[in-house]
């Protein structure tokens, strides 16, 4: 969003998810096969199917939410730039969510260098373009970084549920996805 265009849609933050999702879910992320809404609602539903709380669903929905709310470019990752996201999007939703939500979608980003870091199985599985935005956002933690990470008190939940949302980058199989997603679909009908 430039500077100018920062206020809220009306009906408030559901209203803006709404039209982010409406005019930017179908992009492509640098070229993968899967578009951004798909990859956030993989997301969600990954972090649903493993039974995290609620605000964690909601955390994995809108972790890359600031892709859409900051000030850089939209080709900011194509030309090299770390775009920031993380921090953009903790901050777009802090006055509608608690940290429960904004922490997570704040600290995505530290704990997949984290996880690059300790497990080279996990960094193994990234797609390319996680792997191009990884050396955009700093690398692989440092092991200073890595004493520093242990030291957040909330970061251990977060690398416990992030593993998988993260990897959400790769295109489920449709099966798959739709079997991620049915419960709610169910849900939605009967509501």
């Amino acid at each position: 969003m430039s500077a100018g265009a920062t206020a809220l849609p009306r009906g408030g933050i559901v209203a803006l998810i709404a039209d982010i999702f409406d005019r930017r879910g179908a992009d492509s992320y640098l070229g993968e096969q899967v578009t951004m809404s798909a990859h956030m609602l993989q997301a969600a539903a990954l972090a649903e199917a493993e039974a995290a709380p609620p605000a964690l669903v909601a955390a994995a929905l809108l972790h890359d939410i600031g892709h859409y709310t900051n000030e850089f470019p939209e080709d900011a990752l194509e030309r090299g730039i770390d775009n920031e996201h993380e921090t953009a999007g903790a901050r777009v939703l802090a006055p509608w969510f608690d940290a429960d939500v904004t922490d997570p979608v704040r600290l995505h980003v530290a704990a997949k260098r984290y996880l690059c870091a300790v497990d080279p199985g996990y960094f193994a599985r990234l797609s390319p373009a996680s792997v191009h935005t990884l050396g955009l956002q700093g690398g692989p933690m440092a092991p200073a970084e890595i004493a520093a990470f242990d030291m957040l008190r909330q970061h251990r939940e977060t690398l416990d549920r992030i593993a998988n949302t993260l990897l959400a980058e790769e295109a489920l199989d449709g099966d798959r996805f739709q079997e991620l997603i049915a419960p709610r679909a169910q849900l939605a009908r009967v509501a």
